[in-house]
């Protein structure tokens, strides 16, 4: 069946979900649907044919030499971008009011939350050079060595996830997200916080526990093609970080599945499906402030949802094989390998907002202080939409979306395989302790492609 396929695109980065234009373009999304959930189900059926020797060589990498940038240039890389984000905040205080304008509008949601990950995950560690924060590490561990209130390693990353539902709370649910003044007021709020609680809990204990944006970015950084040890760096393919299974701190697995499903119900939470289960007219959207609580509860229960059926799923296939049935071990071991579908998601979903905030960044570049400067020659430039008004490209755009889905699943899938190999000790086991968890990936293929073909509102 052919679907429609329609791209809600807010002018306005943060308020994505509610504000903008709708463009509406009808594309035969249906078979196109089918053949990506094919794809992700013929790759797990490969895998039962996989020779066992060949599981450890599936995502190789291999050595470039001592060729990674000395910390001092990363630490002063760290250092210019907090000056930057502090004169982002300044200019959210006294800049435009226009957010399509307003460079700490466009700076945080366009170039940061949209952009940035794709950057981390899909190629290197950017936020090992941008995090604004972590310059402070060594002073701040030079100077209060014992910190007074030291977090526990059992505490894990559980205050970040936390965090992170908080924050998709404020991008989904807040009534202006957007604006300059109020987001520079979290911003500056946050930024407070962080670094009282750096100094009160030690730096890099905070940063990789409470902060959830390099929490956020480690974890999609264990994605990238490139990655630094130590002075060295090595390359191999998306996800070969992953493929060990290592175990890492307390509430990590949560942390990513929740990061999954935010991702995923940022999607839904635009469709008319979900305004009509909430009972408003998606030709008629009453404003952000009129669905505050229904996006909250929504958020949260997706959240629990996909929770409970991993974990559950995941039970049942170590059932299957009489495994020892330990659920911690098995979150351990399987939930970082959706990490490839939750960072395809983000790309997907922001791709269409991307095409045209990021004209909007262009604009702002070209004279970042409002002085009427041509820094970059783009004077007389008019943003454009027109490209979401011609079936090509509206085409091309989908099919884009789609891949980026499909890849992130099919490599989810590899992972998944690799992990269970190791844990279960041969592919037959693995293959049968991994069916539930196959039949989850198969149904959220669908479900990712079904986000982006159906039809938006608000």
């Amino acid at each position: 069946m052919g679907g429609a396929a329609l791209i809600c695109l807010a002018p306005v980065p943060a308020a994505a979900h509610a504000t903008g234009q709708s463009f509406i373009a009808l594309l035969p999304t249906g078979p196109y649907m089918a053949v990506g959930v094919i794809i992700v189900a013929l790759s797990i059926l490969l895998f039962w044919f996989l020779p066992h020797r060949s599981v450890g060589r599936l995502l190789p990498s291999r050595d470039l030499g001592p060729i990674a940038a000395p910390p001092l240039f990363r630490a002063v890389s760290s250092f210019v971008f907090f000056l930057l984000f502090c004169w982002l905040l300044s200019r959210g205080f006294s800049g435009t009011r226009d957010p399509l304008e307003n460079p700490l509008v466009l700076g945080f949601w366009v170039v940061f939350w949209m952009a940035s990950p794709m950057v981390q995950g899909f190629l290197f560690d950017l936020w090992g050079w941008m995090s604004p924060w972590r310059w402070l590490v060594a002073p701040l561990s030079a100077a209060v060595p014992r910190p007074p209130l030291a977090l526990p390693p059992r505490l894990g990353v559980w205050p970040a996830v936390l965090l992170l539902l908080a924050f998709s709370m404020f991008t989904l649910a807040d009534p202006a997200p957007d604006d300059p003044a109020r987001l520079a007021s979290v911003g500056f709020a946050y930024s407070a916080v962080t670094i009282t609680g750096m100094v009160l809990c030690g730096p890099g204990r905070w940063l990789r526990q409470v902060e959830i944006f390099s929490v956020v970015m480690a974890h999609f950084g264990r994605l990238a093609p490139l990655a630094r040890r130590g002075r060295r760096v090595r390359v191999g393919w998306p996800g070969w970080q992953l493929a060990h299974g290592a175990r890492g701190a307390r509430g990590i697995p949560v942390f990513i599945l929740v990061l999954l499903g935010t991702g995923s119900f940022d999607g839904f939470n635009e469709t008319f499906v979900w305004l009509d289960l909430i009972g408003v007219n998606p030709l008629a959207f009453p404003g952000r402030s009129a669905v505050v609580m229904p996006v909250v509860g929504g958020l949260v229960a997706a959240n629990l949802l996909l929770v409970s059926l991993f974990t559950a799923l995941l039970f049942t296939g170590d059932r299957l094989v009489a495994g020892p049935g330990r659920v911690g071990d098995l979150l351990a071991v399987f939930a970082p390998t959706i990490l490839p579908i939750a960072l395809a998601y983000h790309a997907a979903h922001y791709l269409p907002s991307l095409l045209v905030n990021g004209q909007y960044v262009l604009v702002a570049l070209n004279d970042p202080f409002g002085s009427g400067g041509d820094w970059l020659g783009l004077e007389g430039f008019h943003v454009t939409t027109g490209f979401f008004k011609h079936r090509e490209s509206m085409r091309l755009i989908w099919l884009s979306q789609a891949a980026i889905i499909v890849f992130g699943h099919v490599l989810a899938v590899i992972l998944a395989h690799a992990n269970a190999a190791q844990a279960y000790g041969g592919i037959r086991r693995a293959f049968t302790a991994g069916l539930p968890l196959a039949m989850f990936m198969i149904l959220y293929t669908w479900l990712g492609l079904w986000l982006l073909a159906a039809p938006k509102g608000g």
